[in-house]
């Protein structure tokens, strides 16, 4: 086992490190052999209260934030962004440690984090309103500002991605955070936390806060100073999250939710080729991603080639220590263990055929066998729900038209694939499948440039690209009286 320095446990408010208000820490565990990792502070209404306060006063119209150049943010993200590649190997042991996701994937997402900061910090001084030929003796025209204190709540599935996902474009937009990492995993967000302190962001500008969803997430959604709420994880919680927000001062939302995402394959398609892009669409961060492709929908006339081929890379896949070279580590913990598990022994119920996987690996620690299920049917519970954990669904399809439509019937439209050489039928798919993301012969290939999001159930605005830091900007109309004919 790699020894992790845990350097941070404390909330962090105001560019300080305190104890919670109440003085309660609770554990983080490692989801690898199911040890208590660290206590770390429970922040719960009154913490969120103080992190509230200051973000409200590092907002304030002459405060230090509010008056720095844009540009001036931007270089203060290219500085954090620097300091994320610099300590790259510590905070991707880190990350696996509190996850328990191979250490070379987590490595890489690290230097993908930076990336996205990059970007944004070159957003922060082209925020650009309109100027405006209205009707009348006026000049008109549109101001960008920041919508003001954000309250953002984190997954647990990619902590350091999902809290640069939040707040490059908040930063570069001029807001205030509160950040609420995922209780499972709060030590990334408190380690990048310190980078940003050395980076010098004034105080109060980013606050994090680990605790529950209940107290700490349920004080900031219900929050009245709270201004914006951007939260990635289930529908039912986002449902609560947008409950809350009406109910209190209609906050601004951005919510990226579930998916049962499908990647349909072709007849004309290789297929070993897309054996490989369909199972690291079901199978990567073990099946948790809200975007992973779990229900692959094959035409009759590959069908038993590619459900022989699939079964034969699920077997081949390694599981184990995070830190050695695997492809899979644990799931989070226990009760999404038990969850997945819950789901796989339904599947081999329900009449589908297990072709690969479908137990627990080891007897310490949360792994699951990478799971194949073939003659899968729309209306399995394997088939419709999300299940966040190592299981494929393989369904069987004869035509164009009848897999759109199967595609289509869910409630979640977050992504979906296609593999297919005809390049009409790739963009026939494209244009009438319902989902935020398509991708044509390959699978959740996302850029910092692209925005990222669901329609239907899979949530509401978007992240990433352009269309990321417009979720933090108000668009204000400005109208000047100018005569037409000047005072002489």
């Amino acid at each position: 086992m790699v020894k992790v320095d845990i350097k941070y446990t404390k909330l962090f408010i105001n560019n300080e490190w305190v104890d919670a208000v109440s003085k309660k820490t609770f554990p983080t565990i490692n989801p690898q052999d199911e040890t208590v990792i660290a206590q770390v502070a429970e922040g719960d209404k009154a913490d969120v209260d103080l992190a509230v306060e200051a973000a409200t006063k590092a907002f304030h119209r002459y405060s230090e934030w509010r008056t720095m150049d844009a540009s001036q943010r931007g270089r203060l993200l290219l500085k954090l962004a620097d300091l994320l590649d610099s300590n790259f190997k510590y905070l991707a042991e880190l990350e696996t440690l509190d996850c328990g996701k191979p250490v070379k994937q987590a490595e890489g997402e690290v230097l993908w984090s930076a990336n996205i900061i990059r970007y944004y910090a070159g957003k922060a001084d082209k925020i650009l309103g309109n100027t405006i030929p209205a009707d009348g003796e006026v000049v008109t025209f549109t101001l960008k500002e920041p919508v003001g204190v954000c309250g953002q709540i984190l997954p647990w599935n990619y902590p350091i991605p999902m809290f640069v996902w939040k707040i490059a474009p908040a930063l570069a937009a001029g807001c205030t955070v509160i950040v609420k990492p995922a209780e499972q995993t709060p030590l990334t967000a408190l380690a990048v936390a310190a980078l940003i302190k050395e980076v010098g962001f004034p105080p109060g500008v980013v606050n994090v806060i680990p605790g529950y969803g209940p107290t700490a997430g349920a004080a900031l959604t219900n929050h009245p100073r709270v201004d914006k709420i951007a939260f990635t994880g289930s529908t039912e919680v986002g449902r609560i999250i947008m409950n809350n927000a009406a109910a209190t001062n209609l906050k601004r939302i951005t919510l990226e939710l579930g998916g049962k995402s499908p990647l349909v394959v072709f007849n004309d398609a290789d297929v070993e080729t897309a054996a490989q892009i369909a199972h690291r669409a079901a199978f990567a961060n073990a099946g948790q991603c809200c975007v992973a492709g779990t229900r692959t929908y094959v035409q009759s006339g590959i069908y038993d080639k590619f459900i022989a081929k699939a079964a034969e890379i699920a077997k081949n896949r390694t599981v184990g220590n995070p830190y050695e070279d695997v492809q899979q580590g644990p799931q989070i913990d226990s009760d999404m263990f038990n969850k997945v598990m819950g789901y796989i022994e339904v599947g081999k119920k329900c009449g589908a055929r297990c072709i690969a996987g479908g137990n627990r690996q080891g007897n310490v620690g949360f792994f699951i066998e990478p799971t194949v299920f073939a003659d899968v049917k729309d209306d399995m519970k394997i088939a419709r729900e999300e299940i966040f954990g190592p299981v494929q669904s393989i369904l069987k399809f004869e035509t164009f038209e009848e897999v759109v439509d199967r595609a289509n019937d869910s409630n979640y439209g977050l992504g979906a694939g296609v593999i297919t050489k005809d390049f009409t039928t790739a963009m026939a798919f494209a244009k009438h499948v319902r989902a935020g993301s398509v991708w044509i012969n390959t699978y959740e290939h996302v850029a910092p440039q692209t925005p990222f999001g669901g329609f239907r159930e899979s949530g509401i605005g978007r992240e990433l690209g352009e269309d990321g830091i417009l979720q933090y900007l108000e668009n204000k109309t400005v109208t000047m009286n100018v005569p037409k004919k000047p005072f002489l």
